[in-house]
């Protein structure tokens, strides 16, 4: 991750700005604190770059920054094939914005969601009072852009989220990647309480059942991929945005504008969704219908 910062903060200096760079141990887990140092720092900056290994978005620290007005482009688990990738360098963010913002629309304004797939997820929950994030990787102070993902995301009612989820595309954490084998969570009253699938649904599990907290398998959110250059690829930052696939996000809430904290966030990522908000279809696979 050094050359990444490295090769940022060269330009940014180029630009004009005046640059400080925080080099911090690698994080045990996603969502874990960076040092109370970096913290503050982050607290005042008005830009903040994160080319980390393992992820501080799902932070207090991140969630105080961007309450404080900065900047983020995150650039968690970034890679050469990300910089150069046909997702970063071909897409029209400008373009997509618009579309990311109709849908945000739809969320915000709405009260309940069902999600189903060709796969078998078939999940309802609430959203009402929620405002959805819209990612469209031209952030605004106080908006992060998880470069090159573009997506939108609502947080469920905490208890709503009701059904069964089957991610068959990608969970892109702790070496897990592409999915060989279907994962297949049963949710009641907000809580994954069934997880089941091959050997990475077992990764997966052992993982959040090893911090003894129940928070780990909240149902935190339902963000949309609407990056219409991005490919599955197992890197976190590119699969969440690929065009026709929806994550749900297991653990911390807090962060996204939830009430839930918990030691993790995970994504959970599914082909072909169909995303319906108050009995309307807002959309089918790739196709934004708002």
């Amino acid at each position: 991750m050094q050359r990444y910062a490295d090769a940022v903060s060269a330009v940014a200096h180029e630009a004009g700005a005046s640059v400080t760079v925080c080099v911090i141990p690698i994080r045990d887990q996603d969502g874990q604190e960076p040092p109370p140092p970096v913290a503050r720092a982050m607290a005042e900056a008005a830009v903040i770059f994160s080319p980390v290994r393992v992820s501080i978005t799902h932070t207090r620290a991140m969630r105080t920054a961007l309450e404080a007005g900065a900047r983020v482009c995150m650039m968690t688990a970034y890679t050469d094939a990300i910089m150069t990738s046909s997702a970063l360098l071909d897409t029209d963010f400008d373009a997509q914005a618009d579309v990311c913002r109709r849908l945000g629309a739809a969320f915000t304004e709405g009260e309940s969601v069902r999600l189903t797939s060709p796969r078998g997820t078939d999940l309802c929950f609430g959203i009402e009072g929620r405002v959805a994030n819209v990612l469209t990787n031209i952030p605004e102070p106080g908006e992060l852009g998880p470069i090159p993902d573009i997506e939108v995301n609502v947080v469920p009612v905490t208890g709503s989220a009701e059904g069964t989820i089957i991610a068959d595309a990608s969970v892109p954490y702790l070496g897990i990647g592409i999915l060989e084998e279907p994962i297949v969570c049963s949710v009641h009253e907000g809580y994954i309480v069934e997880m089941t699938g091959g050997d990475q649904a077992d990764v997966l599990r052992e993982h959040l059942n090893s911090f003894g907290d129940r928070h780990c398998f909240n149902v935190a959110e339902l963000g949309v991929g609407l990056n219409p250059n991005a490919r599955l690829t197992g890197e976190m930052l590119e699969d969440e945005g690929v065009m026709g696939t929806i994550h749900i996000g297991i653990g911390t809430s807090h962060t996204l504008g939830g009430e839930i904290v918990a030691p993790t966030h995970y994504d959970l990522i599914m082909w072909e969704p169909t995303i319906t908000v108050d009995g309307q279809i807002v959309q089918r696979d790739k196709q934004v219908l708002v």
